[in-house]
């Protein structure tokens, strides 16, 4: 018997790599809600199961958790957006993943699965940070993602819902739409600037690290918790990242030299020159404690850049 999914924001950046992939399994029954008012036509996803949804409407987020077995909730405002608007993000990313939560209650949903971001724990990111280093989110984006946390863990703690909660770090690889609203993530934008202007720029001189980790790894990572049992989940909070640590301008050089491999041409890097030292310990994001669980990283950030820069080179190169 198949698990109806039911995956919020299931059209976004992330989410549509996360939909493509489950709607292409045999285990899972996949719906999807978005905040666009049309399905784009898609060969995995049949129109009736891309449901709009706005967070803020309880009629809305009731309707869409009936007869669901599980939820991966992505759908919030974004980091700009968070910025722009900040009682908004409480409202949407905090108070709309309570509504959706109580909504899975009443309709029986198992599990919930909710994607948050590595920078609960801060800005910038440095050292060791494990599932014990004590959050400290400085930003509204992070802020509303660690409220929205403690909803789903106190639900978990509660014995109503298996809540596991996933802090991602900096993902890596194409959507699967050109007009989603996430060419800001600075690998994406790397990529794109390496197409449409034929040169790298970096607004600061780059050196502060961060972990970045194949989409492909996202993925499987979310499937894995999605079928994993319950008595191993631990107190349901995990770290997803890459174990591979790097400073912006080091990304900026390997998308550099992947450009030279995929669309053949390395386009120069422009840097502003350092000044100081860069902030704090070298960082490791450990995956430690998902990796106990069975999980294992698989995919390449080189196959991910190689992909986004063929990606832009389709849909906003020159011969587009």
């Amino acid at each position: 018997m198949t698990e109806r999914i039911l995956i919020t924001g299931g059209l976004g950046y992330l989410g549509g790599r996360i939909t493509r992939a489950l709607a292409g399994s045999s285990r899972f029954s996949v719906w999807v809600t978005t905040r666009r008012r049309r399905c784009p036509p898609l060969s995995w996803l049949s129109p009736e199961r891309c449901l709009y949804m706005d967070l803020m409407s309880d009629r809305e987020v009731r309707a869409v958790c009936e007869g669901m077995d599980a939820v991966i909730h992505l759908a919030a405002m974004n980091e700009h957006e968070s910025s722009a608007d900040p009682m908004k993000a409480l409202l949407v990313n905090g108070a709309g993943t309570l509504r959706l939560i109580e909504a899975s209650l009443a309709a029986g949903v198992r599990r919930f699965i909710y994607l948050s971001t590595a920078h609960v724990y801060g800005s910038p990111l440095t050292g060791r940070i494990t599932e014990e280093t004590v959050p400290r989110p400085v930003h509204p984006y992070a802020i509303t993602h660690r409220i929205a946390e403690d909803f789903v863990l106190a639900a978990r703690s509660q014995g109503s819902l298996e809540g596991i909660v996933v802090r991602l770090s900096n993902g890596i690889g194409p959507p699967i739409f050109e007009d989603v609203n996430r060419w800001t993530l600075v690998g994406n934008d790397l990529c794109r600037q390496a197409v449409t202007e034929h040169a790298l720029r970096l607004k600061t001189p780059g050196l502060q690290e961060r972990d970045f980790v194949a989409l492909s790894d996202i993925v499987r990572g979310i499937e894995h918790l999605l079928t994993l049992k319950f008595d191993v989940t631990g107190d349901g909070l995990f770290n997803l990242g890459g174990e591979r640590s790097m400073t912006i301008r080091a990304l900026a050089e390997l998308i550099r030299e992947r450009c030279g491999e995929v669309l053949g041409f390395s386009p120069p890097l422009h840097v502003p020159p350092a000044q100081g030292q860069p902030p704090g310990e070298p960082l490791v994001y450990s995956i430690e404690r998902l990796k106990s669980t069975g999980f294992s990283l698989e995919g390449r950030l080189e196959d991910e850049i190689d992909a986004t820069l063929a990606f832009c080179n389709e849909h906003f190169g020159l011969g587009s």
